[in-house]
């Protein structure tokens, strides 16, 4: 099955080419590609159109075109230089549309990956190549990024939902996906994760946008994290009922399985939990994510690897639903607090981390109090440390997960990463072992 595989007639815009793949039984998978080339882009755009899969298109932006450092951007690609992406707001406008040309349809939505705090530029570069998809959120691209005051980063991300919800005029539905539930990657708990993403989406809602995505990555404990996806699917689903939504996974983003064989594991598992917790939408990694950047014939392959495991976990029995552990009453409780501070959704998330009332693990950013702190438990759940202010305390379980030192945290993070390689190590051993006794090998 390929991107445009979809049956029916495709219908226009990102949310709805997401909506009519749901409808048809088929996780769409996506990958985090960008090339600094134009050209180098365009082929990277038709290897994932004509993947065996149902794939929408990425187009990463560079870090200098992130940071609003277009001098820089014009230099290195005058210069040759390396970029970690695709400059949008550098190339001419004409350029980017022959990228698309061909490409970029409605049966092939394609959409622009950037970590801006101040992405007015790129938005207008976007829709001005015919593009009206994109992603990130003023909390969840200001905090872990840089210094970027949150007020500022909120006015900016205001303008920016103004900007991309304009062209609902010309019969458009340009679709925002919220960052959100992906914050500094790992060691959040999945409540905070909910809560932010969530909270992004009303502000998206509440500046115009009517085509929304919610975002959660995998974490260390399957279990937990379908809880987790079933909780935010329910919240979503009361406080987000008038606009076009689907939830997208992302496969786990933090210290990434160093052998192949782990990092196909850890896709496959991320392909099942997008399907077990209703996801519509997965973001993919590759094999080569602990080493370099990936090659599109890597990237294709990951597309691939994560549909069939999709495919695969749709014929299953669906396993009993998770147990309560309290992770929904928490997010409730966040976000309910945050939206007691202000009508304006924006203004409410800068007087809640003012107020230490959102307060991210482990970031560094000047908004942020940091007080609060979590901890992995063996079995890779994700636990409160400390809650600071936050208003969780007396529904976080008694018994808090100790607070992490030096060695405790780069332990957490090389979690995943230990337990895959292992279990790919393991499964190595065991077909070697089977194929010198001629036995069968297990796949």
């Amino acid at each position: 099955m390929t991107g445009s595989a979809v049956t029916g007639p495709a219908r226009a815009g990102f949310g709805a080419f997401v909506a009519q793949a749901a409808e048809a039984g088929a996780l769409v998978v996506q990958p985090r590609m960008g090339m600094a080339r134009a050209a180098v882009m365009r082929e990277g755009l038709l290897a994932t159109r004509g993947a065996a899969a149902v794939t929408v298109g990425t187009i990463t932006l560079d870090s200098y075109t992130r940071t609003g450092d277009l001098d820089a951007a014009r230099r290195a690609l005058a210069a040759g230089a390396g970029l970690n992406g695709y400059p949008i707001v550098t190339h001419p406008v004409e350029v980017t549309r022959e990228v698309l040309r061909g490409v970029a349809d409605a049966g092939f939505p394609v959409q622009v990956r950037h970590g801006s705090a101040a992405p007015e530029r790129i938005v207008e570069a976007l829709l001005a190549a015919g593009l009206d998809a994109t992603e990130g959120g003023p909390v969840s691209y200001c905090l872990p990024y840089g210094r970027t005051p949150l007020h500022e980063a909120v006015a900016r991300w205001r303008r920016s939902c103004e900007i991309l919800a304009s062209v609902r005029e010309f019969g458009a539905e340009p679709h925002l996906e919220t960052f959100g539930g992906c914050m500094m990657g790992q060691l959040c708990p999945p409540s905070l994760l909910i809560a932010i993403s969530v909270l992004e989406a009303l502000f998206f809602r509440q500046n115009g946008l009517r085509s929304i995505s919610l975002s959660y990555a995998q974490q260390a404990n399957a279990r937990q994290d379908e809880e987790a996806l079933a909780a935010l699917g329910r919240i979503a689903g009361e406080l987000l009922a008038d606009v076009d939504r689907h939830l997208v996974v992302y496969a786990y983003m933090g210290v990434y399985p160093r052998s192949p064989g782990g990092a196909r594991l850890l896709l496959e598992d991320a392909a099942r939990l997008a399907v077990r917790g209703g996801a519509a939408r997965l973001i993919v990694k590759t094999t080569a994510e602990a080493h370099r950047i990936p090659t599109v014939a890597e990237n294709v392959r990951a597309l691939e690897t994560a549909a069939a495991a999709a495919a695969a976990e749709r014929g299953r029995p669906r396993p009993v639903a998770a147990p309560d552990t309290g992770i929904e009453a928490e997010a409730r409780a966040l976000i309910g607090a945050v939206l007691d501070l202000d009508a304006d959704v924006g203004r409410a998330l800068v007087r809640a981390f003012a107020a230490g009332y959102l307060d991210v693990p482990y970031c560094l950013h000047p908004d942020n109090a940091g007080r609060t702190g979590s901890s992995l438990g063996p079995d890779g759940r994700l636990h409160w440390s400390g809650v600071g202010s936050m208003p969780i305390a007396g529904l976080v379980e008694r018994g808090r997960a100790p607070i992490l030192g030096s060695a405790g945290l780069l332990a957490a993070l090389s979690h995943v990463r230990r337990g895959y390689d292992g279990r790919a190590e393991y499964a190595a051993a065991s077909a070697a072992a089977s194929a010198a006794r001629g036995l069968p090998v297990a796949r």
